[in-house]
């Protein structure tokens, strides 16, 4: 046996999968099909990437996708047309109802957010720069909860939303409660104006909305230095079993170092 195929073989031993080709999103949906999640709401859709991922990485259950902006929602229309289990939804999601301004950014729209870039972010960046505005409509997502969400269905709150990801889960009231899931975009530095940063996100969804980080996602890096700015939390809400059973394990996994 080679030195390499024994390394493959010690961390897979530990339960880390170290295949070449593995397919973006398995591990996520192999979360939610533990969890039992029906319906993603996916937040900042852009052009549909993330929903596109989740089929294919075998997620069958329905997806709503909020795009305010008008050039990608018609590509992430394109993308979801011939899946009648995905709906898209022309709104940004945060605190208030209304009519907000969207700053467009440079780079197909993709680091749009409703808040003000900082020089750290375009700096390591240039091409995302902001490039223009465009009015967006905002609503509160637990005044459009009945709309969207069927009763029994177990929720999971996908958000890219560019720093607003207090906003939006502010806007989601008592209904960020009856999530059961959520992946959220975060930053370890400030990259926009009053953005959610990394400790305070994680803070709000272990401590006040009570759930368990399983996984964390490498984000945007700057190409400068290699300096990780960004990354995904993936969340989810234990029941009182699972969480007996985690706590039950802590012990004899620190006895058998």
């Amino acid at each position: 046996m080679t030195l390499l195929h024994r390394a493959r073989k010690a961390v897979r031993s530990a339960g880390i999968d170290v295949s070449r080709h593995r397919t973006p999103g398995v591990e996520l949906v192999k979360l939610m099909k533990r969890f039992e999640i029906d319906l993603v709401l996916d937040v900042g859709a852009h052009t549909g990437g993330y929903g596109t991922m989740l089929r294919q990485a075998g997620f069958r259950g329905r997806i709503v996708s909020f795009e305010p902006l008008s050039r990608p929602r018609a590509e992430l229309r394109h993308v979801s047309a011939a899946d009648p289990d995905w709906t898209v939804l022309p709104y940004a999601l945060g605190e208030v109802t209304g009519t907000a301004t969207m700053n467009v950014a440079g780079n197909g729209g993709a680091s749009s957010s409703l808040l003000a870039m900082l020089p750290r972010h375009r700096a390591a960046a240039p091409h995302a720069a902001y490039t223009g505005a465009q009015p967006a409509d905002m609503r509160r997502l637990d005044e459009i909860w009945e709309q969207i969400v069927a009763p029994g269905e177990r929720v999971f709150l996908k958000m890219d939303v560019q720093g607003y990801e207090g906003r939006v889960l502010g806007g989601a009231g008592e209904r960020a409660a009856e999530c059961a899931g959520i992946q959220t975009e975060t930053s370890f530095v400030p990259l926009y104006e009053d953005g959610l940063l990394f400790n305070d996100a994680l803070a709000l969804a272990q401590g006040e909305l009570g759930m368990t980080l399983m996984s964390v996602v490498p984000g945007f890096t700057d190409p400068r230095h290699g300096q990780m700015l960004q990354c995904d939390l993936v969340l989810f809400r234990e029941d009182r079993e699972d969480r007996a059973a985690r706590e039950e394990a802590l012990p004899a996994a620190r006895s058998a170092r």
